[in-house]
């Protein structure tokens, strides 16, 4: 939750600009720049030749490595970048994201070209094979492939192990612009076998982009973090001295349904309670009247409450602007869907507030919990422990300061709580 800026790491070269990529500790020193005793932190990146793309060729990007000793203080660039070139004069040929495979005791790559992802293979981080491919058959593909990330999890409740492949696209989400789509299947070290044919996305909002995943967390905790904006209209927000953010870091569980089909889902992580504070907890309010809260300032809260998936919700954060972000499950339509068309700053891009951010959900007589997160010029929102998600920025020219929660079906609206969060940022920060 709390993080350390700190001195930028690696600068552009004579390869070209640093782009996306991944790091891993290399523990048995296979690639040579370390010890056995002070085994090296390795970068994995893309090269990013703005020359050569001026110049109209399609092969300005490659891969390179550069290393610390140093517990990534300080970085050194190996002296033969790069490392992967671009044989194929593939415009698109970026991010890779490197882990060890223990069933091959070798190094893979997946590694995004134009519109499917490559996999390669290494004994030592510094030459790479390519194996495999997948997507060009598979997955949505109304834009280019980015970001790519593959790992295991385990089936909740079970040993069972299933392969997870998250790839980025831009554009061609649901909900317009950027977004994260998903694979679950089977991984050999060489090829990737998805074990359905739909197209899954992580997060229904509009801003939960190029998010990628930490190896090796305690517990075998999978931990995503997202880039909090979208390419329809990062480069215009209207922020000062700052322009987007990350998502708050996520949890990552693969769960089995009733039908025996996998869900991903994700969390916030749990050291994101410790920054919460003073609490209002009201158990069983009869739903005859909306529920209502004014505070002076909602912008950094979370509100919670349970909900019967099969009645109707309506949640509305206001302030005294008539400025509104709301969020509404619809069970007639079997529709979850957030709307800020009318939450605050909207015109510095006409794709901003075109339309409501819809997700489609299983009607049900199940109760879940519903979480939504305030953070002054963001929204998440995490239903059923994170199967339904939505993340969106949101701009009001004040703070929220009014909570609303109507449904004209439920009998009572449930343990409502509503939380004030700390900041994470320091005065002179």
């Amino acid at each position: 939750i709390h993080w350390e800026n700190k001195p930028i790491a690696l600068y552009p070269d004579e390869n070209g600009y640093i782009f996306s990529g991944s790091a891993v500790v290399d523990f048995n020193n296979t690639s040579r720049f370390g010890t056995k005793d002070n085994p090296p932190m390795v970068a994995i990146y893309t090269y990013h030749d703005i020359e050569g793309e001026k110049a109209g060729r399609t092969d300005f990007q490659t891969q390179g490595i550069a290393y610390s000793l140093d517990n990534g203080e300080t970085w050194t660039k190996y002296d033969r970048n790069p490392v992967i070139r671009n044989n194929g004069g593939i415009k698109d040929f970026r991010d890779p994201k490197v882990f060890w495979h223990e069933d091959s005791n070798l190094w893979v790559m997946a590694l995004v070209a134009g519109d499917h992802v490559k996999f390669y293979t290494s004994r030592n981080l510094k030459n790479w094979y390519l194996r495999g491919e997948f997507g060009k058959d598979n997955g949505a593909h109304g834009g280019v492939w980015e970001c790519p990330d593959l790992f295991k999890l385990k089936i909740e409740g079970t040993e069972e192990e299933k392969w997870v492949l998250l790839i980025s696209i831009n554009p061609g989400a649901p909900n317009g612009g950027s977004g994260t789509q998903y694979f679950i299947g089977d991984f050999d070290g060489k090829t990737f076998t998805p074990e359905h044919d739909d197209i899954r996305w992580m997060d229904y909002g509009t801003d939960n982009y190029a998010g990628i995943t930490f190896n090796n967390m305690p517990d075998d905790n999978r931990i995503f973090i997202g880039w909090m904006s979208n390419w329809n209209y990062a480069r215009n927000t209207p922020t000062e001295r700052w322009r987007s953010a990350m998502t708050l870091p996520r949890k990552l569980t693969l769960n089995m349904e009733k039908d025996s089909s996998l869900v991903l889902k994700n969390i916030p992580v749990k050291q994101y309670d410790d920054i919460r504070k003073d609490h209002k907890r009201i158990h069983k309010l009869m739903s005859k009247e909306p529920f209502m809260l004014e505070h002076h300032d909602l912008s950094t809260s979370e509100i919670s409450f349970s909900a019967n998936l099969k009645d109707d919700y309506t949640v509305r954060l206001k302030n005294n602007k008539n400025e509104e972000y709301v969020f509404h499950m619809n069970p007639t339509a079997s529709q979850m869907a957030t709307d800020r068309r009318k939450s605050g700053l909207i015109d510095f891009h006409e794709s901003f507030a075109k339309s409501i951010h819809k997700q489609a959900y299983k009607v049900s007589d199940t109760l879940v919990e519903v979480r939504m997160i305030v953070d002054r010029s963001s929204v998440e929102i995490f239903v059923d422990g994170g199967k339904y998600v939505f993340t969106d920025q949101v701009f009001p020219s004040e703070p929220f300061s009014k909570l609303e929660i109507a449904s004209k079906s439920a009998p009572f609206h449930k343990d409502i709580k509503v939380f004030l969060v700390n900041t994470i940022w320091t005065k002179d920060e």
